[in-house]
C-alpha cells in the first residue's frame, strides 16, 4: 500500500471515530449556540402532570430535588456557571433617592453569596393559564460578602466609604413571583423567565461595613455598625430595596440558566407547546 493510501485510510478512521464520539455525546446533551441542554430527563428530577391531582405537592418535591442536586453539583451547570453555594454573582449598582429613610448610591463588587444550598421549597405552584410560578422558599441563613463603595445617608446618618461588606440574614422567607414565556428548542418546550419579583420576611439582619467614613475614625465606624445591628429592623427597611434587588438578581440569573438547560417538559410532562398556548404564529426562539 502506498504512503498516500495509508494516510487516507488513517484520516478516514479518525473521521469515523470523531463522528461516533459526536453521536454518543448527542444522546443526552445537544449543543445549540454553545449552550448545552438535556434531551433526556435526568434521574434526580421527578416529573409532574399539571392536569392531575396532587400537582402542587409533586411540583414542590421536584423543585426541592433540583435545589438538592444543584447543591451537590450538576456538571453542565458547574462548567458553565460555577458553584451554586457559595456562588459568585454579578456586580450590583444601586441608587435610591428621595427617600425619608435613606438616600444611597452604592456599588457592590466581588460578591460571594453563601446559604442557598440549604433552601427549603415550601410550595411550588404553577399557573395553568400562563405557566407562571408562585414559589415559597425558606433560607435558614444567607450571607453576602463583597466590596462596597457607598455615598449617602441611612437613618439620618451621613455615610461615605469603600471597603469590605457583609450582610447576613437569618430565617428568610421568600415569596417568589415569576413570569414566564414558553419557547421551543430542539423539539422541547423551555421556560424563558421574563420577570421575577420577591417579597421577603426575616428574623434578623447583621451587617458590617469596613472603612466607613473613609477610615477617619475607627471608633465612630465601630459605633455606627453597632447602631445599625442594634436597630436592624430600621436598618433593613432602609436597605430593603438593595436586599430585594440582590435576591431577585441572584434568583433570576440562576433560574434563567438552569431552565435554559433543562426543558420544561421534564418538570411538567403535559406542558403545552408555545404554539398550543399562544397560537400557531408563536415564535419558537429563546427570549420570545
Amino acid at each position: 500500500m502506498s504512503s498516500n493510501s495509508s494516510l487516507k485510510l488513517q484520516l478516514l478512521n479518525i473521521c469515523k471515530l470523531l463522528i461516533t464520539i459526536i453521536i454518543l455525546n448527542e444522546i443526552t446533551l445537544v449543543t445549540v449556540s454553545g449552550v448545552e441542554y438535556y434531551t433526556e430527563k435526568p434521574s434526580f428530577l421527578p416529573s409532574c402532570r399539571i392536569y392531575e391531582p396532587g400537582f402542587t405537592k409533586c411540583s414542590t418535591n421536584s423543585i426541592q430535588k433540583l435545589i438538592n442536586q444543584l447543591s451537590i453539583g450538576i456538571p453542565e451547570v458547574l462548567e458553565s456557571f460555577g458553584n451554586f453555594d457559595p456562588m459568585r454573582v454579578r456586580n450590583i449598582v444601586f441608587k435610591q433617592d428621595n427617600n425619608e429613610v435613606a438616600t444611597i448610591r452604592a456599588n457592590l463588587t466581588e460578591l460571594v453569596v453563601k446559604g442557598y444550598s440549604k433552601t427549603e421549597i415550601k410550595e411550588s405552584r404553577v399557573s395553568k393559564k400562563d405557566f407562571s410560578w408562585q414559589t415559597k422558599l425558606f433560607l435558614p441563613k444567607m450571607r453576602l460578602d463583597g466590596k462596597y463603595k457607598m455615598n449617602g445617608r441611612i437613618l439620618l446618618i451621613p455615610l461615605s466609604g469603600s471597603g469590605n461588606i457583609f450582610i447576613e440574614i437569618e430565617n428568610m422567607d421568600i415569596l417568589m413571583l415569576t413570569k414566564t414565556r414558553l419557547y421551543e428548542k430542539g423539539g422541547f418546550t423551555f421556560y424563558n423567565l421574563t420577570s421575577l419579583r420577591v417579597h421577603l420576611n426575616m428574623t434578623r439582619v447583621r451587617t458590617q461595613l469596613d472603612n466607613l467614613f473613609n477610615g477617619r475614625s475607627k471608633e465612630v465606624e465601630r459605633s455606627t455598625n453597632q447602631f445599625f445591628n442594634d436597630n436592624w429592623r430600621d436598618f433593613y427597611e432602609a436597605l430593603r430595596p438593595l436586599i430585594v434587588e440582590t435576591v431577585e438578581s441572584i434568583l433570576l440569573e440562576w433560574l434563567s440558566k438552569v431552565f435554559h438547560l433543562i426543558p420544561a417538559n421534564f418538570f411538567v410532562e403535559d406542558i403545552p407547546t408555545p404554539q398550543q398556548l399562544y397560537g400557531p404564529k408563536a415564535t419558537t426562539s429563546n427570549g420570545s
